[in-house]
């Protein structure tokens, strides 16, 4: 068995098919002996593919474009969070999204991820950073709901199943995006792919298999996502009802060219890149991979 590390943000619901794939024993069918590691730090998850303490990562696909555009070597090789699953939860008293001004929004980070899609929805409302909210970097989705239950926030991003969870606890929520945005993908260091060609394809085979295993087996979803989050069987079928139906998670494996667009746009909008030397998405996605290991099942 050839051991291969996949680094996540958080124990979140994003990981299941990654999870899928380790439970239903499709990456050890490829000999591979599949490590997920699940970190809090978003920042990090693209660092340890960058220094070699991981060889794959469902990353914040923003974290790859600004890593290309400090000339670094990660790429997109598949798809993850291709639709945007959230629900901006807030807390019960809060009266829409004018209701914000003001208050302090809970974001994985300052620099990527959920800041950015705040950012915009908020300016959509005609409250603009830093002026009208304030911004806190406070960890991924799991950390939010802490920090939202507790009253260090105001408000968050949640998805699936934690805003099912956090409506039946009595928040609310003031929108529900579901935009083709790249949220999170899968991602690698160009120069490790080139060197360990055969390794890679065996591990997207088994990434292939996963996807289409979370969309027709329900039951094994269900007990997948209870065992990896600790969540209950009802909130298990919410959110893979969301996810299924929405295609938040792509079927075939493959990034949304649609999506990667969308959130170079809203980067440009808002992160100033002076340097910017790409700006369409398929300057960042690279398809050959999932190609050859699709064309090899």
């Amino acid at each position: 068995m050839d051991r291969l590390t996949l680094a996540v943000v958080s124990r979140n619901y994003f990981n299941m098919p990654a999870w899928m794939g380790l439970h239903a024993g499709l990456f050890a069918a490829e000999g591979i002996d599949l490590a997920i590691d699940h970190i809090e730090g978003i920042e990090e998850v693209n660092e340890r593919v960058r220094d070699g303490r991981a060889q794959l990562a469902y990353g914040v696909t923003e974290h790859v474009i600004l890593d290309a555009e400090a000339g670094g070597h990660q790429v997109i090789i598949g798809g993850n969070v291709n639709r945007l699953p959230f629900s901006l939860v807030a807390r019960a008293s809060i009266d829409g999204i004018a209701g914000l001004r003001g208050k302090r929004i809970g974001v994985s980070s300052l620099r990527a991820g959920s800041s950015s899609l705040i950012m915009r929805l908020l300016a959509q409302h005609g409250l603009h950073y830093p002026g009208d909210y304030e911004l806190v970097a406070c960890g991924p989705i799991l950390a939010r709901w802490d920090l939202l239950r507790s009253g260090g926030i105001d408000a968050g991003l949640q998805g699936a199943p934690l805003n099912h969870m956090a409506l039946d606890q009595g928040f609310v929520s003031l929108a529900e995006p579901r935009d083709d945005f790249q949220f999170t993908s899968l991602d690698v260091d160009t120069r490790w792919a080139t060197a360990n060609r055969d390794l890679l394809l065996r591990f997207l085979r088994g990434f292939l298999r996963a996807h289409e295993r979370f969309h027709t087996d329900r039951n094994l979803a269900r007990q997948v996502a209870m065992a990896e989050s600790g969540i209950e069987a009802r909130y298990a079928d919410s959110a893979w009802e969301e996810y299924t139906q929405g295609e938040i998670f792509p079927r075939d494996a493959e990034a949304s060219e649609a999506g990667v667009q969308a959130l170079i746009e809203t980067s440009a909008l808002i992160r100033d890149l002076p340097t910017r030397a790409r700006t369409r998405a398929e300057d960042y996605i690279d398809r050959t991979w999932l190609a050859q290991a699709r064309a090899s099942l």
